[in-house]
């Protein structure tokens, strides 16, 4: 059988529009707006599988390109070394973080906002799941309090920088484990 040019490209044109139409089946966070989800008693850290619900401090979540559910992280720390590790190579379509400005420090709940937006506070004395945090605020007066009161310096989220978080204490600070 002779295949026509016709015939073939109008075979190409379509096996095209179906293989995209097949790519874009597992992404249904393109075109939508993402909103937050709160955490519960069994919510864990996709990084290491702590409840998030045990441990004071911010906690984060990221949610990836293509994927209905976030990632969730018990510390802002594992968030931005995983933001900032030279192998994140997934598309990101939302990221959040709680705003410790209204949030209880030892039970957060709720409170999040847009990361991106977000002030932060580094290097202060108050501690998150992995040991020293990086606290998170929505408004700059409530991260120049915190800072005045816990120490620390104060930071806009693309000044936050690889070498800047440190993952090593965070076993180290685990009374509970």
């Amino acid at each position: 059988m002779m295949i026509t040019r016709r015939k073939f490209i109008f075979s190409t044109v379509s096996l095209a529009l179906f293989g995209s139409a097949l790519a874009g089946c597992g992404q249904s966070t393109a075109g939508k707006t993402l909103t937050p989800v709160e955490i519960d008693p069994r919510t864990t850290c996709d990084l290491d599988g702590m409840l998030l619900a045990d441990y004071a401090g911010p906690k984060a979540q990221i949610f990836y390109t293509g994927h209905d559910t976030p990632t969730f992280f018990c510390d802002t720390v594992e968030l931005f070394h995983t933001l900032l590790a030279p192998e994140q190579v997934k598309a990101i379509a939302a990221v959040y973080v709680q705003d410790m400005g209204k949030a209880d420090w030892e039970q957060p709940r709720a409170n999040w906002f847009d990361a991106k937006t977000g002030f932060y506070v580094l290097g202060s004395k108050r501690h998150g799941s992995m040991g020293p945090t990086i606290a998170s605020f929505a408004q700059e007066a409530d991260a120049k309090k915190f800072a005045a009161e816990w120490g620390g310096k104060l930071l806009r989220y693309a000044e936050i920088k690889a070498d800047m978080v440190d993952l090593s204490g965070g076993a180290l600070h685990d009374t509970r484990m």
